[in-house]
């Protein structure tokens, strides 16, 4: 997450010597770096349209986005994506056209500043002041205060009982997120992964939103009401790099399915053990899905014994 926005020149992926290209219609759209500028032109009938991008937003793990700015300040959005599987441009999620009103249309869209706070907002961490986009003091990537909230006092505690050779066990003056209960956890790591209310906000229908983990596992009849076993980092420990291969959470599963009654999680509250596996649970319980316009196949959170053949599930 510490990586998630970059300044466009620093972006590892466009550092690549990358032929990136796309091509739609007559529009014909390139991005290359040129020394400490890196150049987005889209090529159609008319003069070519020139922009120096500024911001990247995505490791480039699956995909990275790019934001330039108009004449007035304010930011536009280039019509065009990186995507890793495809190690090209394609259309940006949600921005791709079959005919443009204009050149300009075809290039970029206008980002509004309620956009740019959300954008930034989940991207970078103490990016507003009051109420104002600050660039140049911002800190890039989610880090420790972007959950946390500010620790410097929390810090100058721990620094004192350090100084003062004491184990410090009283109370941490900083937010601590595991303290919330289910549903507000939930919320809480929605509130950039995307919860029900996002979904529905957006209108997004389909395996669009196999991408908004949180509501997706607020799906899954284990779920219920809210399980403490089942929030976010319980799987996902947000300190470590996300661990892509099934086999690493099968220990959680576990916890609850248990094999036996000397398994771990055994007990009143054990779920009954899978009759088919007990490694890479995740590959059967949660298949990935294929989302079209991510060219990207994501883990769906909606948690269940999917039947051969099942349709996706809203």
């Amino acid at each position: 997450m510490a990586l998630t926005s970059m300044r466009a020149p620093a972006s590892p992926v466009l550092g690549k010597a990358l032929d990136l290209r796309f091509s739609v219609g007559p529009y014909r759209y390139a991005i290359e770096k040129n020394g400490s500028i890196v150049h987005y032109r889209m090529h159609s009938a008319g003069e070519p349209l020139q922009a120096a991008l500024v911001w990247a937003f995505g490791t480039g793990r699956v995909a990275q986005s790019y934001l330039f700015s108009a004449p007035d300040g304010s930011f536009r959005e280039a019509r065009v994506t990186y995507f890793s599987s495809l190690d090209n441009l394609e259309f940006t999620p949600a921005r791709g056209f079959t005919t443009a009103a204009s050149p300009e249309q075809a290039m970029y869209r206008d980002v509004k500043p309620a956009e740019v706070k959300l954008c930034f907002g989940c991207h970078t961490t103490a990016s507003f002041h009051d109420d104002r986009l600050d660039e140049q003091q911002l800190f890039l990537g989610v880090t420790c205060e972007a959950c946390h909230g500010p620790g410097a006092r929390h810090a100058s505690i721990l620094q004192s009982a350090a100084l003062a050779g004491v184990s410090f066990t009283g109370p941490s003056a900083i937010f601590n997120p595991t303290s919330l209960n289910p549903q507000d956890a939930i919320d809480f790591c929605g509130a950039c992964h995307g919860t029900s209310w996002d979904v529905f906000l957006s209108g997004v229908h389909g395996v669009t939103n196999v991408r908004s983990e949180p509501y997706r596992l607020a799906l899954s009849k284990c779920w219920g009401k809210g399980d403490t076993r089942l929030l976010c980092w319980r799987c996902h420990n947000p300190h470590e790099q996300l661990r892509s291969d099934p086999e690493s959470y099968d220990h959680v599963c576990l916890s609850c399915h248990a094999g036996a009654p000397h398994t771990a999680g055994a007990g009143p509250q054990a779920r009954p053990p899978c009759p088919v596996a007990k490694s890479a649970c995740t590959s059967c319980h949660m298949p990935k899905v294929y989302v079209p316009d991510m060219h990207f196949s994501f883990a769906d959170h909606n948690i269940r014994v999917v039947r051969p053949g099942e349709a996706y599930r809203e």
